[in-house]
């Protein structure tokens, strides 16, 4: 029988003080944008009745049902500080068990092309996150086992071109220093913004976390890279699969 660790600081009113829902309007899990407008289409998509449940900063977020399932939607913003502040009050605050990144990257891999997918099993950093946890070494910030290998398999019935690994989390868009192509010496499949932090948090909290990335630039092919419209609406293979591990 597991036991239940309770930290003081987890301790959290509601609503929090970047969320406006009250406890029962949020799901227990959460698919998580960084764009808000991309969170508005998923809801107003996919979700049966969604309701729009937070709206502070304009980051909004929606609860409905998808096949009967509670579901919420919520925007995170760009960037490692801003998933790891509204990661953090729905872990700590509401209680949700999972939060699913879908959110879009760079591909540094010469078999991925846009549209394909990112399976973030693992989450490299320039960033200092994990500092806070003031862990004796280097802490590695990995996703929930049986949510990678759910949305593998989901992955693999649609027919979906992916691949799962390491993905980079900068802390910078516009990086003066190159095109972070360094790290695909290692083996990194593709750069974003939010993922180390966000795996940071869910374990921190003893919660799941995963992020799945549809390929929106690609370093070695970037005629393909997607406008930004498309980003917002038209990686559906991406919110199928994440809705489909709800």
């Amino acid at each position: 029988m597991k036991t239940k660790i309770y930290r003081k600081d987890f301790i959290m009113n509601i609503p929090t003080p970047h969320i406006a829902a009250k406890a029962e309007e949020i799901a227990k899990t959460v698919l998580m944008p960084g764009d808000p407008l991309r969170a508005a289409f998923i809801a107003k998509t996919y979700l049966e009745n969604p309701v729009l449940v937070n709206n502070i900063r304009g980051v909004q977020g929606y609860t409905g049902t998808y096949h009967g399932k509670p579901v919420t939607v919520m925007a995170s913003g760009m960037g490692q500080p801003s998933i790891g502040i509204y990661s953090y009050e729905l872990y700590n605050g509401y209680d949700v068990d999972a939060i699913i990144r879908v959110g879009s990257c760079g591909a540094f891999h010469p078999d991925l092309h846009v549209r394909d997918i990112v399976i973030a099993m693992g989450a490299c950093t320039n960033g200092n996150y994990a500092s806070q946890f003031r862990m004796p070494g280097s802490f590695s910030p990995i996703a929930d086992f049986d949510l990678v290998r759910r949305a593998a398999e989901l992955c693999e019935a649609r027919g979906v071109n992916y691949k799962v690994g390491n993905i980079f989390s900068s802390d910078t868009f516009y990086n003066a220093a190159g095109t972070d192509m360094e790290w695909a010496k290692m083996g990194v499949l593709g750069v974003e913004m939010e993922s180390a932090a966000l795996y940071c948090n869910a374990a921190w909290a003893g919660k799941k976390a995963l992020c799945i990335c549809t390929v929106s630039d690609n370093f070695l092919h970037p005629e393909e890279n997607a406008t930004a419209e498309e980003r917002q609406s038209s990686f559906t293979d991406m919110m199928e699969i994440a809705l489909g591990l709800v």
